[in-house]
């Protein structure tokens, strides 16, 4: 039986998935995006895990598709290998669990849909981030023109799409790329997980709730947005957890989520 492409660990309510293709800088295939899609999903049906962190082993996050695989596809293989990279990578949007990208070099191509696809990403100041598509006479195709257009604006990321240049963890975390950047790779999972254990700290329904608000909001007019969050806003009142929440903020002690 071959070696696991991607390693899990778990730390109570959080997992830590680490992509494990070193010698091919960790590039995407169908089996490791099959793999991740399992790893997500059985993480999603284990109650007590609600935060995951995505990295990569070795001296890449993700270093894009696997090319020599992709030059054998015709249009019909093309088009069921993006739908497999978008499907595998929505499951991590939409999924119930919070996502961080620990980004620790190379992020190209698929690496970087990846990355984007993840609710928070952190980088270490070695990492390297870019779309080079174009290059190879392609666009990106596993979510890249859609997500980073939504995250820092149709200019920058049509500048970034229409180069393929490779930019640098600093200029990434200037135009709102990374939410964080570390100076190397230990402290880049030490500060995911610190940025994990924050979120742990706070209700669980409200952070899973205001993930989806956020997300639906994002796709629709402003004024059906708001009206979403007031919908959920209020739901929040008929449950136990706010009650805990506001009252342990008025008896000044934590709360017990």
């Amino acid at each position: 039986m071959s070696e696991s492409l991607i390693h899990l660990q778990k730390e109570g309510k959080l997992a830590i998935l680490e992509i494990n293709r070193p010698s091919a800088l960790n590039a995407l295939n169908e089996e490791l995006l099959n793999e991740l899609t399992s790893e997500i999903s059985n993480l999603e049906k284990d109650e007590s895990i609600r935060v995951v962190i995505i990295t990569g082993q070795g001296k890449a996050f993700v270093a894009g598709a696997d090319i020599a695989k992709m030059k054998e596809l015709n249009v019909s293989g093309a088009e069921k290998f993006a739908a497999l990279g978008q499907s595998t990578f929505d499951r991590i949007q939409k999924s119930r669990l919070v996502s961080i990208a620990a980004v620790n070099g190379f992020a190209l191509g698929g690496g970087l849909e990846l990355a984007l696809a993840c609710d928070i990403r952190i980088g270490s100041e070695k990492a390297k981030l870019g779309l080079p598509e174009v290059s190879l006479g392609l666009i990106p195709g596993f979510g890249g023109t859609q997500r980073l257009a939504r995250l820092i604006g149709y200019g920058r990321a049509a500048e970034l799409i229409f180069t393929g240049d490779m930019i640098g963890a600093e200029e990434a975390y200037r135009i709102g790329i990374l939410n964080k950047l570390t100076k190397d790779g230990e402290d880049l999972i030490a500060t995911a997980k610190a940025t994990a254990e924050s979120i742990l700290k706070k209700g669980p329904i409200a952070v899973a709730v205001a993930k989806s608000v956020i997300q639906n909001g994002l796709d629709t007019h402003l004024s059906k947005g708001l009206e979403l969050e007031k919908k959920e806003f209020s739901n929040l009142f008929s449950g136990k957890e706010s009650k805990e929440g506001m009252g342990a903020f008025l008896e000044k002690r934590p709360p017990n989520f």
